[in-house]
């Protein structure tokens, strides 16, 4: 996080300044910029320091740190957690269950999450690579919710994988 610079602390020459409501005072030099802050009991606190020239506000650190926090734990609430849901399926699985599995899948892709489809080998099966592969493009392709492969099928000892992402 960058530090934000207030009074003497401030670099530029020049600043455009802003007063508490947000309305434009105008173009200052630094030390006067400094001193009508000082005569109003307040702060100076550089609000966009890659502006030409640099804004700074008049007002209360603590006020506007305070505004700072809120606006942070407004965006923290209003992101989106995506989490990753796992399905797993079997080589020798019927029709019947894989569609059950792709309507649980649906679901999860529609809510906006990922899904990660395990598919386990035991034994034998581990020797046909081809039939679980197989299994697993044809579970997509079941799917009805449009979806992308986020992390293509892979191989982990017994198991293979994949990731799906609802498509946008």
């Amino acid at each position: 996080m960058q530090k934000t610079r207030i009074n003497h602390q401030i670099q530029a020459r020049e600043l455009r300044l802003v007063n508490e409501d947000g309305e434009q005072i105008g173009l200052f030099s630094l030390s006067d910029a400094l001193k009508m802050a000082a005569d109003n009991g307040l702060d100076l606190v550089e609000v966009s320091p890659n502006a030409k020239p640099p804004v700074a506000k008049v007002i209360d650190f603590a006020k506007y740190r305070y505004q700072q926090q809120k606006v942070e734990q407004q965006q923290k609430k209003k992101a989106k957690k995506i989490e990753v849901k796992t399905i797993r399926l079997s080589v020798r699985i019927s029709e019947h269950d894989m569609s059950t599995k792709a309507k649980q899948t649906d679901g999860f892709l529609a809510d906006g999450d990922m899904v990660r489809v395990e598919l386990r080998m035991r034994g034998r099966e581990q020797a046909f690579l081809d039939i679980p592969e197989k299994q697993l493009k044809k579970f997509q392709s079941i799917l009805t919710v449009p979806n992308k492969v986020e992390v293509p099928i892979r191989r982990m000892g017994s198991t293979m994988a994949m990731t799906l992402a609802p498509s946008k």
